[in-house]
Order: structure tokens, then sequence, then C-alpha cells
């Protein structure tokens, strides 16, 4: 390789390492990272690679305050190549959309130099009948979305790289239940986004059970000195499998039936409640026998709740019974308030 490639390739890598504002990486991390691609250059050459020639051509930052100095590049800085398309711009539209309901604001905000590229795309395509395209894309989530809860920048751009880097973390935690703040090292194993909270999971100190942390309730964090503990044999799909986020109550699965209304028949034909369901017409009636093998878990069992009228579950007995006793529960709520009116 000539020596011109060779400098075009070691930039082109070097753009690569340097992170996005607010997160720094140092002189010396980015010539251990270049050794790593094959590229060996004193310090001397990288900082004037970084100072001399790629800092006048792209907006990126050096925090000198301290030594080793800190690159970075502009907050608002993306580069696209290839070129993005239209189908890609609303593709990304969409995800927006989708995302802001689903993800904190700092985590979506990771991604927001994309869509705003993918904004501008569209918004600069007037000519070719795509002015009003803000009025004709939406994501609508699957039922009731909470707003997701607020997360700390910072806390997200250091705990995402002690997961990626497998290193562990100290942190100030607020507890639910104590509601007190309690200070603990992580050893993050995963991380899982469910409805509106992102959990952190992670090992605790010398422990190796893995408890989950609600990211928006870690107050500061900061990585540690510790040394990172894996937990060997641990599988994220197993963990939820096992029914860690959907308060499994038996670990074996249960045949459900029930008769559904028409408009719950024609939904579960076209999204299934399992592989295994099936839908038989009743006679004399437009319902429709549901069967289908679930998780003997809580969410089932709350989305059972859910269906209200338009469901007569028939197995399991037990959850048959959960049922009847809530519906009771609810009637006698408003019964109560009802008598309660009268009274006044």
């Amino acid at each position: 390789m000539s020596d011109t490639r060779d400098t075009l390739f070691r930039y082109l890598t070097l753009l690569q390492l340097i992170p996005r504002y607010p997160k720094k990486m140092s002189t010396p991390i980015l010539k251990e990272k270049l050794a790593e691609r094959g590229f060996n250059i004193d310090t001397r050459s990288l900082q004037r690679d970084l100072s001399q020639k790629l800092s006048t051509q792209f907006p990126i930052g050096c925090d000198d305050s301290q030594k080793p100095y800190q690159w970075y590049f502009d907050r608002d800085f993306q580069c696209q190549l290839p070129a993005l398309d239209v189908p890609s711009a609303l593709t990304l539209v969409l995800a927006e959309e989708y995302l802001k309901g689903l993800l904190p604001p700092v985590v979506v905000g990771q991604l927001s130099p994309h869509f705003k590229d993918a904004r501008r795309l569209l918004d600069e395509m007037s000519s070719n009948g795509l002015s009003q395209w803000a009025r004709k894309v939406r994501a609508i989530p699957n039922g009731k979305a909470l707003i997701p809860a607020a997360l700390n920048e910072m806390t997200w751009q250091i705990v995402s790289q002690a997961l990626l880097e497998q290193k562990p973390v100290d942190v100030v935690y607020l507890s639910r239940t104590s509601k007190t703040k309690k200070h603990f090292t992580l050893h993050p194993q995963g991380l899982v986004s469910r409805h509106s909270v992102t959990y952190l999971l992670a090992t605790v100190d010398d422990y190796d059970d893995i408890r989950q942390f609600a990211m928006h309730r870690i107050e500061t964090a900061a990585l540690s000195k510790a040394t990172w503990r894996p937990l060997h044999g641990f599988d994220l799909d197993n963990y939820i499998a096992g029914g860690a986020f959907g308060y499994l109550q038996g670990k074996a699965p249960v045949t459900l039936v029930a008769y559904v209304a028409p408009q719950v028949a024609w939904l579960l034909s076209e999204t299934p409640l399992s592989e295994t369901q099936r839908l038989t017409p009743l006679s004399d009636s437009n319902w429709q026998q549901l069967e289908a093998e679930v998780p003997d878990d809580q969410q089932t069992l709350w989305w059972l709740m859910a269906m209200g009228a338009n469901i007569n579950l028939r197995a399991p007995a037990a959850w048959r019974e959960t049922l009847k006793a809530n519906a009771e529960q609810v009637l006698a709520h408003y019964q109560s308030t009802l008598v309660a009116q009268e009274t006044y």
C-alpha cells in the first residue's frame, strides 16, 4: 500500500473512531485503537492529524482543559456515505415516530442527526410532491403508551460504554421500595427496553444473581476501577424467556381456551397470540373458539382482562376464577361509588 493510500485510510479510520459530543476520546486511546486496526503512528503524528489536518475540514473539537486531550465531533455533525434516498428517509421518519413513544428522549437523541437528515431531504423535495410528507406519516403504538421515563444523557453514555466495553460502573441508585439512595458497583450484563422504562441488567458487587435497575433511577454513574465480573452462562434471551419481564407464574406453558368476539378473532387471525393458535367458528354464533399454548404469566392474564366482554375464558380454570374475581371487584367499586353519590 502506498504512503498516500495508507494515510487516506488512516484518516478514514480515525474519523470513524472519534465519538460525537458529549462523549469524548483521549489521544492515547485513539492511538491504541488505531494500532488495533493496523495503523502504528507516534503521538506527535496523531496530534498533527487531529489538530492540523482533520479539524480544519471537519467539525472536530478538543477539550484541552486537562491532559491527555479529549477529542469529539460536534453533536450535530452527520456524514452520510452513501447518500440518503427517499424510501430510507421515510423509514427513518417512521422509526423516529415509533421510538419517541418507546425509548427515553436522550436515547432517541443519539440518532437525531440521522432523523434531521431524513427530514431535511424530504423538506427539500417539494418539487416532487413531498412538501406535505409530515402530514402523511405516523407511527401509532399498540395500546396505551406511557411517556418514557426521563433519563440523564451522561448516565446513558457511561452505562452503555460500560456494557459494551465490559467494565463495571459505580452508581448512586434511588430505590423504589425503600425510597433511599444506595451506592452500588454494578457489573452490566444486558440492557432491556420494556414499555416506557429501560432496564440495566447487572450483578452487584460480588454477588452472582442478576438484578434489574431502572435506568432513570440511576442518579449518578462513573466507570469503576474495580475489575468487571462476567456472569458465565448468562443468556439474555433465555433470561427473558424465563419470565423475568413477564411475571411468570409457572414454568410450564398452559393451554388457553376461550370464546372470542368477531373483532378479536379478526385481530388474532392477523396477529396470533402464539405459534400454536387455532380459531374455530362456533355453531349458531359469529364468535369463534380460541385455543393456544401460552406462557403461564401475568402479561397474558392482563391481556385477557383488557379484552373485557369481548372474550369468555374457558380454561385454565385458575385464570377463569381470577378474571371472574377481578370483574366482581370492579363491579363492586362502581356500585359503591353509585351508592355514595346517591347519599349526597
